[in-house]
């Protein structure tokens, strides 16, 4: 049987894709002049977002013994690149809860948002393919048994 955290991070990674790709769209179509399109863009990236977001969430949880060891004995050998992108992440979640109580087409906010969220992209995909060969040896070992 799978453990719990690999289907976590099965369902980040199938949030996080459109989270992405609407995150894309959303600033693609505030260039152009047709609210409505980019209404339905805000619209699927808040859901697409929120998901992955409750996803992080869990992920974040299951991993909390060595979120706690950092807190008592520093970094150490941990990751400075999770440990960097955990910040960056915190940055795109603050600036996207802000962003809905602004007006976000064309704001500041927005486009830290933007920019952050490229950041947590970029350091996701790379955090995820760090981890696909512990990943794949664990399964097949699962299969194994």
């Amino acid at each position: 049987m799978m453990k719990k955290i690999f289907v976590i991070d099965w369902i980040m990674i199938a949030a996080f894709i459109p989270s992405l790709c609407s995150g894309i769209g959303l600033h693609i179509a505030g260039h152009e002049a047709n609210h409505e399109v980019w209404h339905n863009w805000a619209v699927s990236h808040v859901l697409s977002s929120l998901l992955f977001l409750a996803a992080s969430i869990l992920h974040i949880k299951t991993h909390s013994n060595w979120y706690k060891s950092i807190t008592r004995s520093g970094i150490g050998h941990k990751s400075r690149v999770t440990v960097l992108l955990s910040i960056v992440f915190m940055a795109v979640v603050v600036t996207g809860i802000a962003l809905l109580g602004v007006e976000g087409a064309g704001s500041s906010v927005g486009l830290w948002h933007y920019r952050t969220g490229i950041a947590v992209s970029v350091l996701s995909v790379g955090h995820l393919l760090k981890r696909i060969p512990s990943s794949r040896s664990f399964i097949f070992r699962s299969r194994n048994k």
